[in-house]
């Protein structure tokens, strides 16, 4: 993996998303929850798609989902990506309800629309860990 190409294509990290990026360096999956309705989200936001409140807080969820759907990169669009071609992205449920975009680590084969995933973390250069989701046992 190209190091320098992936760093590039990251989000900044800013006050308002910090306790993900945060969770994922800690090994969790932390996810905002209006603290009106009980709703998780994903991506963060200010309001709740829900109810609308502005109030919420940051909590470790299981990591655990459903494939929802996916699909096999066999081109290389970007540079980060060149020696991982191909490769599978997956939309995953989360059992807390968010759908989450991210990639299938070391899974042989197609994925299969409603297979069990969970989150697995993947330490990269810097101080940052991303999220990928494994066919595998949880650890």
């Amino acid at each position: 993996m190209d190091v320098a190409a992936y760093a590039k294509l990251l989000p900044d990290i800013t006050p308002r998303n910090k306790p993900y990026w945060d969770g994922l360096a800690a090994g969790e999956l932390r996810l905002q929850k209006c603290t009106a309705c009980g709703r998780h989200r994903f991506p963060d936001a200010p309001l709740c798609p829900e109810c609308l409140s502005g109030e919420s807080s940051w909590e470790a969820v299981s990591g655990a989902g459903t494939i929802w759907s996916w699909c096999t990169m066999h081109q290389k669009y970007f540079a980060a990506f060149a020696d991982e071609v191909p490769y599978q992205l997956v939309y995953v449920r989360l059992a807390e309800g968010p759908l989450v975009i991210s990639v299938l680590a070391g899974a042989p084969g197609e994925p299969e629309i409603g297979r069990q995933v969970h989150a697995v973390f993947q330490p990269i250069a810097g101080d940052r860990t991303v999220l990928k989701f494994s066919t595998g046992a949880a650890a």
